[in-house]
This record gives C-alpha cells, sequence and structure tokens, in this order.
C-alpha cells in the first residue's frame, strides 16, 4: 500500500476539517448583532424553488447557527480505515483530531502508519516526509460556508443529486467549493472542491448534536487523484466542544 496517499488524504482531510473553529473568534467579532439574530432563526422549509443563498443559510444554520460560528475548539477522538488507491485493502487505526481557533492537529496510529500532522495557523508539519504542498485552509469547505455572505464571496446554483440541494460558494480570488445538503433539514451531506490536480470530498453518514452544534460521527474523506480514489473513513467515539487547549498542542518540531 502507498503510504503517501492516505497521509496526504488525512492532512487535506485535517485542513478541511477545522473549518467550524477556524474563523469563530474572527468571525464572530464582525458579525452584527442583526446578522447574528438572523443567523440563528430557524430557515424556512426548503423547495425546490429556494435560492442558492438561502440553501446556504439553511446549511449554516443546521450545522447550529451562531453555537456553530462561535464554537472555540473541537476535539473528536475514534478509529479510522484507511484505504490507497485501487486498494481493497485498508489499514486499521484510531485518530485523534484537534482544532482551536485557526490551528489543527492529527495524530494516527495504526499498523506500518503512525505519524503527526499539524497546522500552527500559519505553517504545517508532518511527521512524514515528502508531503505534497496544499492549500491554505480559508480558503474551501466549511470556512467558506461560514463566510458565504461576506463581501466578495458568490453563492450559485448547482443541479441537484438525488434528494440533496447543491450550491457552490467561491471566495474573492475564484477558489471554489460545491456543497450538497439534505432537502428536508438542511444538513450538510456532503462537499467537494478541486485543487492542483486532484478533488477532495467529505461525506457525512451519521450525525450527532453536542451542545448545539452539528457534529459527524460517522464520515469519510476522498482524494481523486491521477493514481485513483483514496479513502478515509471515520468513526468517532468521543467529541468535546469549547474545551481549553494549550498552545503547546499546535507547537511544531524543531
Amino acid at each position: 500500500m502507498n503510504m503517501k496517499l492516505p497521509a496526504a488524504l488525512l492532512f487535506l482531510g485535517l485542513m478541511m476539517a477545522d473549518g467550524p473553529v477556524t474563523f469563530a473568534q474572527n468571525d464572530a467579532a464582525r458579525t452584527s448583532p442583526a446578522t447574528s439574530s438572523a443567523s440563528a432563526a430557524a430557515p424556512a422549509a426548503i423547495t425546490a424553488a429556494t435560492p442558492p443563498e438561502d440553501l446556504a443559510r439553511a446549511a449554516l444554520a443546521a450545522q447550529g447557527g451562531d453555537r456553530f460560528k462561535q464554537l472555540k475548539s473541537l476535539v473528536l477522538i475514534g478509529t479510522v480505515e484507511l484505504y490507497a488507491p485501487n486498494s481493497t485493502q485498508s489499514l486499521s487505526g484510531k485518530f485523534a483530531l484537534v482544532t482551536a481557533g485557526d490551528r489543527a492537529r492529527i495524530d494516527v496510529t495504526a499498523p506500518l502508519l503512525s505519524f503527526q500532522q499539524i497546522f500552527d495557523g500559519q505553517n504545517s508539519y508532518s511527521s512524514l516526509p515528502n508531503m505534497p504542498p496544499l492549500p491554505q485552509p480559508r480558503t474551501f469547505g466549511l470556512p467558506v460556508l461560514l463566510r458565504f455572505d461576506q463581501p466578495g464571496y458568490k453563492v450559485t446554483a448547482l443541479p441537484d443529486v438525488k434528494k440533496r440541494r447543491g450550491f457552490r460558494i467561491t471566495d474573492p480570488d475564484g477558489n471554489a467549493t460545491d456543497f450538497y445538503i439534505d432537502a428536508a433539514n438542511g444538513r450538510l451531506v456532503n462537499f467537494v472542491t478541486e485543487r492542483n490536480g486532484y478533488t477532495f470530498a467529505v461525506e457525512n453518514s451519521k450525525m450527532k448534536e453536542v451542545e448545539g452544534v452539528l457534529i459527524p460521527y460517522s464520515f469519510s474523506w476522498r482524494l481523486e487523484m491521477k493514481q485513483g480514489a483514496g479513502f478515509a473513513e471515520y468513526r468517532v467515539k468521543d467529541a468535546k466542544l469549547n474545551q481549553a487547549i494549550g498552545d503547546d498542542v499546535f507547537a511544531l518540531p524543531n
């Protein structure tokens, strides 16, 4: 099994996963009381005529609204199955994912593939050599959903997929993420972005509300490259929100 591809998948997923926390402090401070109240209000029923901006608003409300925006830290602990491209055999392991502010860390322990990856808000570190360069986490995924109504962001419609309503959010620099939500409740089912010749997708299969915030308890990350598609399938056993996280957790090794 090619170890570098599952590791790249995990690291890219790490960047995607820290979205709920990354902008909690900065964006909440810029949100006016009127805007804050509106984001917490129950969204209107989703229909075939619901415009894309309202789909984004419904997705944000389903994630927890203001509680989601103000999330200060998130710790997820559980198990992971890693699949290299064109392989049906997985590596089983354990993971711990920690995010706080604009920082994130993941530790994975598995046979033949135990490693640590850290993003301290400006720089990244991987215990594995030759990791491919990755885009800034602010430019795709959940951080984009958090900022969809800010100046310079554009929300456009996408064709529906089965019972999932789709919309695209493009940031001021032209980076796009495609989101698909459950039309019945507005919950985010999956989102996809394309960068530097690869496609990265997140699929949520089981969600739980924890302290008013919707947390994925069963989800997968998919990385499509020329070599094929690699997968990481996660099962969360414990989730902790708004815990005090020491700075040393995100310190980069010398």
